[in-house]
């Protein structure tokens, strides 16, 4: 089920957004299977498997990577696949044998991507960093806080997941499109940094244009505007407001009972903050919501999978238990399956490699020589 599939993809297992893109590949209906390591969490989170969201819909293979035989084995398997994803440092992939050079001459039409944050090249490619670094280096960081404070670090979606994974499973859908055609495969080198800074072309052309000041917190999209603001209500909760047009303005100010106002300075900032003061969030939601007064109100990770749109929509899924975001986007034809648990290190290691052609003599062989291992699923936690 889902339009990928059909498609099969090799995941080294890493952390953060290679794991989300191949997520993502896998809630599309692509086959992916996931090398984990025989020991310690390859995604890098300290949390019971079934929690480890970016790991769901795929087996866990656990291999030894160190071992002749798992080299071997991770080869073979890259020798049936349409895709690999991997977030080593620079080189690491070569030192190992599996680098682009040696899988693409063995299977000419592999696709592979290539997640880090710097890139494959340049004077900081083999240096550590996180999302917060490649938003700093771009732009972005400088340019996210209120005015007269300091750069303020977000939630790590912009760079990690933003301009990382998407731009890898994006850059990598493309290649993967254009090998059917071509019938040759490409490296993808998808880095963080690079998508950061691709996210930014807007503002990049508002500054060139001298729409976009430098001075953080005095701008239209950066707190700078009163009517683009989250406030807070009579009840400590808080609601958004983004009537950026005109025309939706004039809403907002008409169910406010405000005189309408072009002025967007701290006069209009203060009476909408002592107005909103007096009803509480779900008060204010019942006024303004579902107009074109462009409102929402602020929603917990707790209550937002509760609000009667994303029920609606299916925004959010629960799989034994765990409440999480549903696969996206939707298609009219090709609708995918309903994601499956995340499984354990090695849980998937003898039905998936089965499943991928390797024969059941050389799994026994592998499984006796501790070149791969297995393990039971994790029992829920309550």
């Amino acid at each position: 089920m889902g339009p990928l599939a059909g498609f099969r993809i090799v995941e080294f297992a890493g952390i953060g957004p290679g794991p989300f893109a191949a997520m993502l590949f896998a809630d599309l209906g692509a086959s992916v299977i996931r090398i984990d390591r025989l020991t310690s969490s390859g995604l890098g989170i300290d949390l019971p498997a079934r929690f480890a969201l970016l790991g769901r819909s795929r087996p866990s293979v656990a291999v030894d990577l160190k071992h002749a035989g798992g080299i071997a084995l991770a080869g073979d398997l890259l020798a049936k696949a349409d895709a690999v994803i991997e977030g080593f440092r620079p080189g690491t992939m070569e030192r190992l044998g599996l680098g682009p050079e040696v899988a693409l001459k063995r299977n000419p039409r592999l696709v592979y991507g290539r997640m880090t944050g710097w890139g494959q090249s340049g004077p900081l490619a083999q240096a550590a960093g996180h999302d917060l670094n490649y938003l700093a280096l771009v732009g972005a960081l400088h340019a996210i806080g209120r005015a007269g404070s300091k750069p303020t670090p977000p939630l790590n979606l912009a760079a990690d997941f933003g301009g990382g994974a998407l731009y890898l499973a994006f850059g990598m859908a493309c290649a993967m499109l254009e090998a059917q055609r071509s019938g040759k495969g490409q490296v993808v080198d998808a880095a963080m940094v690079d998508g950061a800074a691709s996210l930014m072309t807007m503002f990049y052309g508002m500054y060139a244009a001298g729409r976009h000041s430098l001075e953080r917190g005095t701008n239209l999209l950066d707190s700078g505007s009163a009517i683009y603001e989250t406030y807070e209500c009579a009840d400590g909760r808080f609601i958004s407001i983004a009537p950026i047009e005109l025309k939706f303005r004039e809403v907002l100010f008409e169910k406010l009972g405000l005189p309408y106002t072009e002025d967007d300075g701290p006069e209009l900032r203060s009476k909408l903050e002592e107005l909103f003061r007096t009803r509480t969030r779900d008060e204010w939601s019942a006024l303004l919501e579902g107009t074109d007064a462009c409102f929402a109100p602020v929603l917990s990770m707790a209550e937002a999978p509760h609000h009667p749109h994303n029920v609606a929509r299916n925004a959010f899924i629960e799989v034994e238990g765990v409440v999480q975001p549903a696969p996206a986007p939707r298609f009219s034809r090709t609708s995918f399956a309903r994601p499956q648990t995340p499984q354990s290190q090695g849980e998937g290691t003898r039905s998936a490699l089965a499943d991928w052609g390797i024969p059941q003599d050389r799994i026994e062989a592998l499984l006796r020589d501790k070149v791969i291992a297995e393990s039971r699923p994790e029992k829920a936690v309550v």
